[in-house]
C-alpha cells in the first residue's frame, strides 16, 4: 500500500468548496466575566482564567498557569490529530499513549504515571467543563469548540482536591449565548483522505433561554500495511471519531442561571501499533531500512470506545454571596485489542519475524460497565472589603467492571486467557479558601481541603488455558489476597501571595500540597496483587508576571522545587512481564518555566515557552524488572533487577520548547497570513530503570499553515502541514520480549476551509 503524500487537486477543490459553502458560526462565550477581553488595537488581549474558581485576569493569580485558545488552538487540532496533539505547546506539559488515541497519560513537570491498567489513577487531574474526568479513558474526549484551555501546574489539592498533585488541565467548552444566532463550520481534507470536520450553532431561544450544538467528526483512512497475509488486520491506523455536545442555558436574570450540558463520543480505529525489533541494539536508534508505512503482525487490531456524560451547573446570586452546584455524571465502554509482540510466529513455531520473536502475544483490554457521578456545592463571597473567602463539600463515585483477555495468534486467535476485576471509588470532601488584602499591594491566598477516600477492588474471575485451568482462582487465592479496600484520609492545603510591584508587573510566591489516593493493581498471570500506598506533594514556586511595551508583550517567568514523598510507580514489563505498582521513598523535582508573547509589529505576533524539569528518584533499595533484551546502563542488585535510585522520572523529557510566528499582510479585501509552530521535547526514559534502547531521541515537531481571511474574518482557506520534517522517533516501548517500540504521527498534508456569523 502506498501513502498518500497530498490530497488529489479535485479532492483539495472539492474540500475547500464545501468548506465555503457550509453554514458556520463564530465561537461566544457565554458569561462575559469568564471571556477574554476585547483587543484593543495594538496590544495583546487581556486573559482571564477561572484557576482559583473565580474569573481572573492570569497575572493575579499566583501559580504558574498557561492557556491555550482560539487561533492557536485551531492550528493544533487541524491535522486530526487527538488530544496528544497538545503535548509540548506549553511549558512542562507532556502527553503519551500506548492505547492511541482512546487513554492518553499526562505528565506535567515531569511528574506522571505510566501505568496502562484500565483502573489506573494519574497525578495530572482533567477537568472538562467543571467535572473531573477521573478514569484514563475519560481524559481522552476530544478538543472542538472549546473556549480555552487551562494548564495549572503544581499541586491543586485544595479547590481541585485528590489526584492532582502534578496540576489540573483544565478544559471549558464555548457556552451558549442569549445575545444572536451565531457559529461556525470548518471542513477539512488531508493526507490519507483525513477528514476532519467541526461545527458549533448557537441559538437565542428566548430572552432567558439559548442553546448550542457542536460537533466533530474526524476519519481517516488506514495508511499502514500489514506485510503478513496471514494477519487477521491487514490495513491499520484509520479511524473514525465522533463526538457531540449540546448546551441549554437558563438565564432569566442576574441572580441565577442554569447551564445543561450532554456529550458523547464514538471511536472506531486501531490500538497502538507495536512494531516488533525497530530499536537498533546497542542504541536508541530506527533500524536501518524501517518503513513506518508496514508492520509485520499475526494478531489482530482494533479499538472501540463509546462515553456518554451530563451535567447541570446552577448559580444562584443571593447577594454579598453566591452559591453553586455542579452535577456530573460520565459513562463509558470500551475495548482495546493489539499484538503485543509486534511481529508474526515465534522462535518455535517458524516462520517469524521481524527479527527474533521468543513468543507470542496478543491482548486485549476493555471496560463493559462503568458509571462515574461527581456532586459539588460551593458558596462563595462577594464582598466589597479586602477580605473574601468561599467554601464547599464534594462527592465522587465511580463504579466499573474491567477484564483483560489474552489469545493465541498462532491458533488463529482463540482467547485462552481471560480475567475480570470490579473497583468501586467514593470520595468526600470539605473544602475552604480564603484571600486577603492585606494592602493595596499585597495579596494573600490560602486553602485548606479534607478528603476522604475509599476503594474497594476485588478480582472477579480468573481463567487461564496457559498459565492454568479455572482452578487456578482458588490458586491465586491461595497465594495472596485478590482483594483490596483501602482507605485515605488527607488534608491539603496552599498558601500564596501576590505583591504588585507596578500596575504592569507582579511577584508571586506559593507553597502548596496535594495527594493522590491508594491505588491497587489485580493479581494476573505475571504477577500478584499490588497496592501502593497514598503519595503527598509539597511544591514551592516563585515568578513574575508582566506586561510590557504598553501592552504589546506579555512574560510569564518562574521557578520550582517540589519532593514526593511514597510516589507510586509502575514497574512495567522487564522479562517477566509484570505490572506491578510500588512506592518510592521520595522523588525530588525542580525547574524553570518561561511564557511569552509579543506583537513585534502590527503584523507579526510571536509566543514562546519553555522549560526545564529536572526530576530523580530518591530511594536507595528500590529495584525493578529489566528488559529482555537490551543494554541495562544502572547498576544492579543480586537479583539482576536494576538500582534505580538516581534516575529521572520516565515520560519526563529535561527540556522542552515551544514557538508560534504569525504574519499577516493586509489585503484590499482581507488578510494573507503565514503561520508556523514548533514543539520540541529532549530525550525521555520510557521505564524506570535505565537503557540504552528504551530512551526515547529528542523530538521536534514542527506545523505550517498559509492561510486567506476575508469578509471581515467571516470567511478563511488554508493550506497546512504538521510535522513537516517528518521526524520519526520512537515514543514508547514493550521490553518483556524484545525491542518492540511505537512512533509519534509522520507528516501530514493538508487544506481547510471555515465560514462563520
Amino acid at each position: 500500500m502506498t501513502r498518500t503524500s497530498l490530497p488529489a487537486p479535485r479532492r483539495i477543490a472539492l474540500a475547500v468548496a464545501l468548506a465555503c459553502c457550509g453554514a458556520a458560526f463564530a465561537q461566544q462565550a457565554a458569561e462575559p466575566a469568564a471571556a477574554a477581553s476585547a483587543p484593543e488595537s495594538g496590544k495583546l488581549e487581556t486573559v482571564t482564567v477561572t484557576a482559583e474558581r473565580r474569573s481572573e485576569n492570569i497575572k493575579d493569580v499566583p501559580m504558574a498557569i498557561s492557556t491555550l485558545k482560539g487561533e492557536k488552538l485551531d492550528v493544533i487540532n487541524s491535522g486530526g490529530q487527538d488530544v496528544r496533539a497538545l503535548s509540548g505547546r506549553v511549558p512542562s506539559l507532556n502527553i503519551e499513549s500506548s492505547f492511541g488515541r482512546a487513554f492518553p497519560r499526562f505528565y506535567i513537570r515531569g511528574y506522571g504515571n505510566t501505568d496502562f491498567r484500565l483502573n489506573a489513577s494519574q497525578p495530572v487531574s482533567l477537568v472538562y467543563d467543571d467535572v473531573v474526568q477521573e478514569n484514563p479513558i475519560l481524559k481522552g474526549f476530544p478538543v472542538f469548540d472549546v473556549d480555552q484551555i487551562e494548564v495549572l501546574r503544581g499541586p491543586q489539592g485544595t479547590l481541585f482536591g485528590r489526584n492532582s498533585p502534578a496540576g489540573v488541565v483544565k478544559f471549558d467548552s464555548v457556552k451558549p449565548s442569549t445575545k444572536k444566532l451565531e457559529g461556525y463550520a470548518s471542513l477539512g481534507y488531508g493526507t490519507d483522505n483525513m477528514i476532519n470536520l467541526e461545527a458549533a450553532v448557537n441559538v437565542p431561544l428566548s430572552e432567558d433561554w439559548a442553546a448550542r450544538v457542536s460537533l466533530l467528526n474526524q476519519t481517516r483512512d488506514d495508511w499502514v500495511e500489514n506485510t503478513h497475509d496471514a494477519g487477521p488486520t491487514q490495513d491499520l491506523e484509520g479511524y473514525r471519531d465522533s463526538a457531540v455536545r449540546a448546551q441549554l442555558l437558563y438565564a432569566p436574570h442576574k441572580d441565577f442561571s442554569a447551564l445543561f450540558n450532554v456529550h458523547a463520543r464514538d471511536l472506531d480505529g486501531s490500538a497502538r501499533l507495536f512494531r516488533a525489533n525497530i530499536i537498533k541494539p546497542g542504541t536508541n536508534d530506527l533500524v536501518d531500512g524501517f518503513d513506518e508505512d508496514k508492520i509485520s503482525i499475526d494478531g489482530k487490531n482494533e479499538s472501540r470506545l463509546r462515553t456518554k456524560g451530563a451535567n447541570a451547573r446552577l448559580r444562584w446570586g443571593l447577594g454579598e454571596y453566591s452559591l453553586y452546584s455542579i452535577t456530573g455524571y460520565e459513562t463509558l465502554d470500551t475495548y482495546n485489542r493489539g499484538d503485543i509482540d509486534g511481529g508474526f510466529g515465534a522462535v518455535f513455531a517458524p516462520p517469524s519475524g521481524p527479527g527474533t520473536i521468543p513468543f507470542s502475544s496478543e491482548t486485549a483490554d476493555g471496560i463493559p460497565d462503568h458509571k462515574q457521578f461527581t456532586q459539588e456545592v460551593r458558596v462563595e463571597s462577594n464582598y466589597a472589603g479586602p477580605i473574601n473567602w468561599q467554601a464547599g463539600l464534594y462527592y465522587f463515585h465511580e463504579d466499573f467492571t474491567a477484564e483483560s483477555f489474552s489469545y493465541d495468534s498462532l491458533s488463529g486467535g482463540a482467547q485462552n486467557g481471560y480475567s475480570r476485576s470490579r473497583q468501586k471509588n467514593d470520595a468526600y470532601a470539605a473544602f475552604g479558601a480564603l484571600t486577603w488584602q492585606a494592602t493595596p499591594a499585597l495579596k494573600l491566598r490560602g486553602g485548606l481541603r479534607y478528603t476522604h477516600d475509599k476503594k474497594d477492588f476485588a478480582l472477579q474471575d480468573y481463567n487461564s488455558a496457559v498459565f492454568g485451568t479455572p482452578a487456578t482462582m482458588a490458586d491465586l487465592i491461595a497465594a495472596g489476597p485478590i482483594t483490596a479496600n483501602p482507605s485515605d484520609n488527607k488534608t491539603s492545603w496552599d498558601l500564596s501571595g501576590t505583591y504588585a510591584l507596578s500596575a504592569e508587573t507582579n511577584l508571586y510566591a506559593r507553597v502548596a500540597n496535594g495527594f493522590r489516593a491508594t491505588s491497587v493493581q489485580g493479581a494476573g498471570a505475571f504477577n500478584g496483587q499490588s497496592v501502593a500506598g497514598p503519595e503527598t506533594n509539597t511544591s514551592v514556586e516563585a515568578g513574575i508576571k508582566t506586561d510590557l511595551f504598553d501592552r504589546r508583550a506579555r512574560l510569564s517567568a518562574g521557578v520550582f522545587h517540589y519532593t514526593v514523598k511514597d510516589q507510586q510507580l509502575t514497574a512495567v514489563g522487564g522479562a517477566a512481564n509484570s505490572n506491578i505498582l510500588l512506592n518510592a521513598d521520595k522523588t525530588v523535582g525542580q525547574g524553570f518555566e518561561l511564557d511569552f508573547q509579543a506583537l513585534i509589529t502590527d503584523n507579526l505576533l510571536v509566543t514562546a515557552g519553555a522549560s526545564y524539569n529536572h526530576t530523580e528518584l530518591k530511594d536507595r533499595d528500590l529495584a525493578v524488572a529489566v528488559c529482555a533484551a537490551c543494554t541495562v546502563t544502572d547498576p544492579l542488585d543480586g537479583s539482576g533487577r536494576a538500582l534505580i535510585d538516581g534516575n529521572p522520572l520516565p515520560q519526563a523529557p529535561k527540556v522542552t520548547a515551544n514557538v508560534t510566528l504569525r504574519y499577516s499582510i493586509p489585503h484590499e479585501t482581507g488578510e494573507w497570513y503565514v503561520y508556523t509552530d514548533w514543539a520540541y521535547r529532549s530525550k525521555v526514559n520510557f521505564f524506570l530503570y535505565e537503557s540504552k534502547e528504551f530512551t526515547g531521541k529528542a523530538l521536534t515537531e514542527g506545523g505550517l499553515r498559509l492561510g486567506y481571511i476575508w469578509g471581515n474574518g467571516k470567511y478563511e482557506v488554508a493550506a497546512y502541514g504538521r510535522n513537516i520534517t517528518n521526524q520519526i522517533r520512537v515514543t514508547g516501548g514493550i521490553d518483556f520480549n524484545n525491542l518492540t517500540g511505537f512512533i509519534n504521527e509522520p507528516r501530514t498534508w493538508g487544506v481547510q476551509g471555515r465560514l462563520s456569523f
